[in-house]
């Protein structure tokens, strides 16, 4: 029956459907509370070790019921009290009553509260790292085969991924970097002033700033930030949240591209052999990883109005105003940016390039590509560039007809052959039409790119990755 219960209530897609366990897990109440508990424990740790009347029989009672949460007294404490800290530091003194005196001495919920927050960041950032660098390693292994074509002012395939390849660069050092900016609130009392912990050492102002650092250690920070109010300054979060959605609108741009070459049909993203891409037409192959991937992104950019609206309202050194957004804006950011970045893996891992329907465009596109190249040939010969370009706007306008017209292929090449005006560069014709000669030095930028720019990225992954990197064209 309970777990029928499960269907009669809404449960977010973000975790039901989507997120990884590891993500899911890192936001969890099991998660979140045994954390308070830890830091229960660093405190009365560190408060003991500078002289306070902790005994070591408390700090092993408490560190013995770390991980056993009643949650249903929990929750019934918070009933009564209307306060989630409380209700927990209740329930810990209930299972640890040698302990109860001292738990949560001389802190404030925030202590918990955003250590617990800071902790979360930072090991959120920790879970989407490796899922950047893999996606960059996918796309990278993918395209370092022979260039392939398109039409348009032809690239290569090549070159498009490594502009795709860049934007994710740059997203990975900037989660690296809001990754490695974090610091821990630590141990700072009630308004920030530390006032509490002043009083509880007699006015010792260096083992409150020691209490501080080993608090900060214990809880694998380097540094904590020197001043706070009753919270650590909500700008950390617009830093945090701001990098994710970057990453949205880049993960956005690519599976948009994607989207837009597979309905050309030269790429798709992987289709599994039972997959169905229509519940009405059979035959559809519908982009739904890259759609998903669109349409999760648009969530986790709109999300980033959250904490830059929170930070410019907090008042003075707090205001309460700020819990009830974060408890959502929070993880909903990181259990997104968890989802896309694990789509676009899967997409990277399996993308399909079909070079001979991207030939076949490029056939019907190019003669008019070459038409500039055909009047520069006409010119060396003798001729006269104006009757030229007249004789070529002709012939073009008539075979662009036949191709809009009657759906015909692109004949401007025969016309241009049938055309005695043309005789002195009809030997010339397929070197000016040669595909290679079009696309610049994009296989060389290519090289330098994977070489100078995303080789140095990956190179100290490359052992977790079991995949050898190679950047030979």
């Amino acid at each position: 029956m309970a777990a029928a219960d499960e269907f009669m209530k809404y449960r977010s897609p973000l975790v039901s459907r989507y997120a990884s366990k590891e993500m899911a897990y890192n936001f969890s109440d099991r998660k979140k509370f045994t954390t308070w508990r830890k830091l229960w424990i660093y405190l009365a740790k560190a408060e003991k070790a500078l002289g306070l009347p902790i005994t070591d029989v408390q700090v092993q009672e408490m560190e013995s019921h770390a991980e056993n949460i009643d949650f249903a007294m929990a929750a019934e404490e918070e009933r009564k009290l209307r306060h989630d800290v409380m209700a927990h530091v209740h329930t810990f003194a209930h299972c640890c009553p040698n302990a109860a005196p001292i738990i949560h001495l001389g802190a404030t919920s925030c202590y918990v509260g955003d250590n617990t927050d800071l902790i979360m960041l930072r090991d959120g950032f920790d879970i989407l790292l490796p899922k950047v660098r893999l996606s960059c390693f996918c796309f990278h292994i993918l395209f370092l085969s022979p260039p392939h074509f398109r039409p348009a002012q032809l690239t290569t395939v090549g070159k498009r991924t490594c502009l795709w390849l860049q934007d994710l660069a740059m997203d990975m050092r900037n989660l690296q970097r809001a990754r490695d900016d974090l610091r821990f609130r630590g141990v700072k009392g009630t308004t920030g002033t530390q006032a509490s912990f002043l009083q509880l050492f007699q006015g010792d102002h260096d083992k409150v700033e020691e209490l501080d650092r080993m608090v900060t250690e214990m809880a694998g920070f380097k540094k904590a930030y020197l001043v706070t109010g009753q919270t650590y300054s909500r700008k950390v979060d617009i830093d945090s949240l701001s990098t994710l959605a970057s990453l949205g609108a880049t993960v956005h741009k690519i599976c948009t591209d994607i989207r837009l070459l597979a309905n050309l049909k030269e790429i798709e993203e992987p289709f599994e052999k039972e997959q169905i891409g229509s519940s009405a037409m059979p035959y559809k192959r519908n982009p739904m990883r890259a759609e998903r991937c669109c349409s999760l992104a648009r969530h986790l950019l709109a999300l980033m109005s959250d904490p830059l609206q929170t930070a410019s309202v907090q008042w003075l050194e707090r205001t309460l105003d700020d819990s009830a957004n974060r408890r959502i804006s929070l993880p909903e950011s990181f259990l997104t940016a968890d989802i896309i970045l694990s789509t676009l893996q899967n997409i990277t891992e399996g993308l399909v390039v079909y070079p001979k329907v991207i030939e076949r465009h490029i056939r019907h596109e190019l003669p008019f590509m070459a038409t500039e190249n055909i009047i520069m040939a006409m010119v060396k010969a003798g001729g006269n560039r104006q009757d030229c370009h007249e004789k070529i706007r002709v012939l073009s306008q008539e075979a662009a007809a036949v191709v809009k017209q009657e759906g015909g292929d692109n004949d401007l090449l025969a016309r241009v052959k049938a055309d005695a005006y043309f005789a002195p560069i009809l030997g010339q014709l397929d070197a000016l039409l040669e595909p290679k000669t079009f696309i610049g030095r994009a296989p060389q930028q290519v090289a330098r790119f994977l070489s100078e720019e995303v080789r140095p990225l990956l190179e100290p992954y490359k052992a977790k990755m079991d995949v050898k990197i190679e950047l030979e064209l």
